[in-house]
């Protein structure tokens, strides 16, 4: 299934690159789409509320997804559970867990559950009162590719969109 993807940011971004990005994200060090255009924009907005004159930009992509998900190695975390918590704690911390993956997909650890996250972290709450609080909680989507080859055999570049 070919499916359309989107990426926040404040360039048009015709051939993505998975090196580019800060390594200690939700899930590592790659090129972050979402098939949620909303979430998109808000990506974009973010970005561009560092630079004064960007405008952001939705940059959409059609992603032959089933087909690299049968060739690569692909890891879906299905909701706020045990193991994304786990997986997003070592990511953050630097650990590079991601490596064992070329695409994985799941809840986005965004400013509804970050900080239970950072708490959590930190040693200010246990694990069980974390998951509590991230079951409160309906996951949005991200998708992180993590290799080049995914991107230049996979991901298709549309078109961009400003926003105003």
């Amino acid at each position: 299934m070919r499916r359309v993807v989107y990426h926040g940011s404040i360039v048009e971004i015709v051939s993505p690159m998975v090196d580019v990005g800060r390594e200690n994200l939700d899930f590592g060090k790659g090129f972050y789409v979402t098939d949620i255009r909303a979430q998109a924009k808000t990506w974009a907005g973010i970005k561009s509320s560092y630079h004064f004159d960007a405008l952001g930009i939705i940059n959409r992509y059609f992603f032959d997804f089933d087909a690299a998900v049968r060739e690569y190695r692909y890891k879906k975390f299905e909701r706020y559970d045990r193991e994304w918590l786990n997986f997003i704690v070592a990511c953050r911390s630097g650990k590079k867990v991601w490596r064992h993956y070329d695409i994985i997909e799941g809840g986005v650890a965004n400013d509804k559950v970050i900080d239970t996250i950072e708490a959590f972290m930190a040693g200010h709450i246990e694990e069980e009162k974390a998951l509590g609080e991230l079951s409160k909680h309906q996951p949005n989507n991200q998708i992180c590719i993590l290799k080049q080859k995914v991107i230049d055999k996979y991901l298709t570049f549309d078109k961009s969109i400003k926003l105003k």
